[in-house]
């Protein structure tokens, strides 16, 4: 009986934090599903006054129409040195970007770096779907070795194009980087896990810690060629072994708190 009345508790409602609109995601895509983790949290923290959003230039650089919040857009790749203007002149702010593995990992390469050995205290959002999802599935800096995409139609030639990167291990060598994280989205339990650690990174912005970034490994089953269920598939099969989820950076402050 307990167990039944639990279930009819459960009540799941569009957050305050999104506007009750659709979006222009493509079927299948957790572009959906990272919005309304951030927006969950957010909301839950009490601090959606307080935020504001930096859109990339990408998949979501419509975002600022689905948050129901501040926002400014950023040049392509330039998201990370907006938000770090916009915290240093408003530090009581809580200043986050959401990023894809183009805008974060290609042209913001050197962005992401700096604002990251600085010891930025901002929220990095980074969707990785190893892909240029919104040109046409271009190759990035993200994708597989021989995965498949418009400009690698033989696949990913690591003689020729260089090896992937990695970027959560990347930034975690950094000293000012504080809280760094790889999570996925293909599963309800990872889907958890992943919300959890993005509260945890906006909590570690709130103790003025410093930098903070939380990868999300996201499916594209457009660019891919799967159905959306296959897409979460793949994920598992293929971007797990190469880009392995857990904890790269967690300063010892940030342990001795655990996420709620």
């Amino acid at each position: 009986m307990a167990e039944e009345k639990l279930v009819e508790s459960l009540i799941y409602a569009k957050p305050e934090s999104l506007y009750p609109v659709g979006t222009h995601y493509c079927p299948g895509c957790t572009h959906g599903v990272a919005h309304r983790l951030i927006a969950e949290v957010i909301d839950e923290l009490g601090v959606r006054e307080e935020t504001i959003g930096v859109a990339p230039v990408g998949c979501a650089v419509f975002a600022y129409n689905y948050f129901n919040m501040d926002f400014a857009e950023a040049a392509h790749g330039r998201a990370p040195a907006m938000a770090t203007g916009i915290k240093r002149v408003s530090p009581d702010k809580i200043v986050f970007t959401y990023q894809g593995d183009g805008d974060l990992a290609s042209i913001g390469m050197a962005e992401i770096i700096h604002a990251a050995a600085r010891g930025e205290n901002i929220t990095v959002i980074f969707i990785n779907n190893a892909n240029y999802g919104m040109t046409g599935g271009q190759m990035a800096p993200t994708t597989l070795p021989g995965q498949k995409t418009t400009s690698s139609p033989l696949g990913r030639d690591v003689e020729m194009h260089g090896f992937p990167i990695r970027v959560a291990e990347l930034l975690s060598q950094l000293d000012g980087a504080v809280y760094v994280v790889r999570r996925s989205l293909h599963s309800v339990a990872n889907i958890r896990k992943a919300k959890k650690a993005i509260r945890q990174a906006f909590e570690v912005q709130q103790q003025g810690l410093g930098f903070s970034m939380v990868e999300l490994l996201s499916s594209c089953p457009i660019n891919w060629g799967l159905p959306p269920v296959e897409a979460l598939q793949w994920i598992e099969d293929h971007m797990l072994p190469a880009y392995p989820l857990g904890d790269y950076k967690v300063h010892p402050a940030i342990a001795k708190k655990p996420t709620r």
